[in-house]
């Protein structure tokens, strides 16, 4: 009886220190954090399958990337409210013509038609080791479901993603919804995909992050910052104490670190894509890095 007994209780207390664990790893964030900017802009065509694919390959505990509406009401990635000529290219594979530069706006567009444009196969000037292939514009459900499927097969860890709302006041209905639209769009698909435990919500715009933090305080929250206001400015517009604050890597020191941990505020800065800066803002104390060069993490 004596040796069930024990037995029993080495059950209980294992079977309760994987729950623990499980709850731990699935409500926590990496110890250091590594992010793959818009998967891995460096290295493949921003926000799209193949950038997010290389970053998991890398090893990055968080996947980056950035979020848009299209006019019938999908979630879709892309960094530019428009096609942007600079490396897209029209559905016939032929360049944009320079009138054109903004006439392909995301927001007037139904997703179908967005998908259509190549977004890979034009020779990116600021990113010359970019690997050039036919991509398109993905929604985040299939992202969603890519990694999820992806990290399944390969045995991989679960990563989190870090999703950027690309809204300004000055465009709201114009390139976007306003804020209360943009965040009921994104969290539907996110709801659908029960996996909020591992989303971060970040932007620049403060209303975003307001909305959200009102109709879902559950979910993490970054604020990108590239602003000289200073830290204590910054957190009384925001209104509340967000999980990461995202200042932009040159604007990093001791004084900022200190006052965001006395806070309980994780920082991670953006975008840092030389070694060197890499290592000095992580001796420095940073929570994790985001770059558009993944590989460069494994050199850390």
């Amino acid at each position: 009886m004596q040796s069930m007994l024990s037995t029993a209780l080495a059950a209980f207390l294992l079977l309760t220190n994987c729950t623990s664990k499980m709850t731990s790893a699935t409500a926590g964030l990496p110890a250091f954090d590594t992010q793959g900017h818009r998967g891995a802009r460096g290295l493949f065509p921003e926000n799209t399958l193949p950038a997010m694919q290389a970053a998991l390959d890398l090893g990055v505990t968080t996947l980056e990337m950035d979020a848009h509406i299209s006019r019938d009401g999908q979630v879709l990635l892309s960094h530019d409210p428009y096609i942007n000529p600079a490396h897209e290219l029209l559905p016939d594979g032929s360049e944009i013509p320079a009138a054109d530069k903004k006439k392909y706006v995301l927001y007037n567009m139904d997703y179908s038609d967005i998908r259509a444009f190549d977004v890979g196969s034009k020779r990116y000037s600021s990113f010359p080791e970019q690997q050039l292939m036919p991509a398109y514009k993905p929604l985040l459900s299939e992202v969603l479901d890519y990694t999820q499927a992806y990290l399944k097969k390969h045995r991989l860890p679960q990563v989190f993603y870090n999703i950027e709302t690309k809204l300004k006041p000055e465009t709201d209905s114009k390139y976007h919804p306003a804020p209360e639209e943009f965040v009921a769009r994104l969290m539907e698909v996110l709801e659908e995909k029960q996996l909020l435990p591992w989303v971060i919500i970040q932007s620049f715009d403060v209303r975003t992050l307001q909305v959200l933090h009102q109709k879902f305080p559950q979910v993490k929250t970054a604020l990108l910052v590239e602003n000289t206001s200073g830290f204590e400015k910054n957190l009384k517009k925001l209104g509340f104490t967000p999980t990461i604050y995202s200042p932009a890597h040159r604007l990093v020191t001791p004084a900022l670190i200190a006052a965001a941990h006395q806070q309980r505020i994780r920082v991670i800065p953006w975008t840092v894509n030389e070694l060197e800066e890499m290592r000095r803002l992580k001796q420095m104390g940073v929570d994790g890095i985001i770059s558009d060069y993944p590989n460069l993490f494994l050199k850390l």
